[in-house]
């Protein structure tokens, strides 16, 4: 149990930590940074799964077609959050793209009850709604929908739902993710590279290093999720989720100066308070759930 608090902390802070590392290569525009996650990505899952030896799963996964259209889908809606969350750090929108991590548990639940049809009940319904008020309150006062928060949401939350149709692991999902993408991320770094276009030819080595380590800095966060969730119950995981956004959040407004205050902080409080009623419901009835007797 220790060390799979441990294992969750340590995925959750890496998460947490990742507009630091996008601060230092955002001389790259974001479309570029994005391709090279990719291309990175697959090589280090290829290195990591043949020194692991798990690649008997590839086939049967290649050969069904209901995991394949589950991965087309899935990997598109993970190549277009990757991309807004580079975009959103490198342009300075730290504080927004931590809301998306926060209000995304109660997003998930709301995709359950519209796509699942599962039954809510009454305090994540009060939970879902104060997120939406906390939503509506920002609207209203920055005159425009946060945009990148909901993307966020909604492309990670979409993406989940998807991976639950699939039955590969985090690793060999990611992988099985990773190559249904390299071919157009690694079609567009070599026309790019062709015509002069990439940021990457052009920068020195410290940064050409930054890029290609993005590949295990994908991975390895995922080694310790998964870690995690094999040996802590799922409410312990859940409350953990929340230190990600959190770093995200103090590091937008201590590191990038970002504003946060006013009716942005007031809008942000109506939506921690939905965490928390959320939170709260999940594990009292977690606890009050009795264990399941031995076989």
């Amino acid at each position: 149990m220790r060390r799979g608090a441990l294992y969750a902390a340590a995925a959750y802070t890496l998460w947490g930590l990742f507009p630091l590392y996008f601060a230092l290569v955002s001389e790259i525009p974001a479309l570029e940074i994005t391709a090279h996650r990719v291309v990175w990505s697959l090589l280090f899952m290829l290195v990591l799964m043949g020194a692991l030896r798990r690649h008997a799963w590839l086939g049967p996964a290649l050969r069904d077609r209901r995991v394949l259209l589950a991965f087309l889908g899935s990997s598109a809606l993970l190549a277009l959050n990757w991309f807004i969350y580079v975009w959103a750090v490198t342009h300075g929108r730290v504080v927004e793209a931590s809301l998306g991590y926060f209000i995304n548990p109660l997003f998930n639940v709301l995709l359950g009850r519209l796509v699942m049809h599962e039954q809510l009940r009454p305090a994540q319904w009060a939970a879902v709604a104060l997120a939406a008020l906390g939503v509506a309150w920002l609207t209203w006062h920055q005159g425009a929908l946060p945009w990148i928060a909901l993307g966020l949401a909604a492309s990670f939350g979409t993406y989940g739902l998807l991976r639950k149709v699939a039955t590969l692991g985090a690793l060999e999902g990611l992988t099985l993710e990773s190559l249904v993408l390299a071919p157009f991320a690694a079609a567009g770094l070599i026309w790019a590279g062709w015509h002069g276009q990439t940021g990457f030819q052009h920068a020195d080595i410290g940064l050409q290093a930054l890029l290609v380590s993005a590949g295990p800095l994908t991975a390895i966060p995922l080694l310790f999720f998964g870690a995690a969730a094999q040996r802590i119950p799922l409410s312990l995981l859940g409350m953990l989720q929340y230190i990600g956004p959190t770093l995200q959040l103090l590091i937008g407004v201590w590191f990038f100066n970002e504003p946060f205050a006013g009716a942005r902080a007031q809008g942000f409080m109506l939506i921690w308070c939905a965490c928390a009623v959320f939170s709260l419901e999940f594990w009292l009835r977690t606890r009050a759930t009795p264990a399941p007797l031995p076989t």
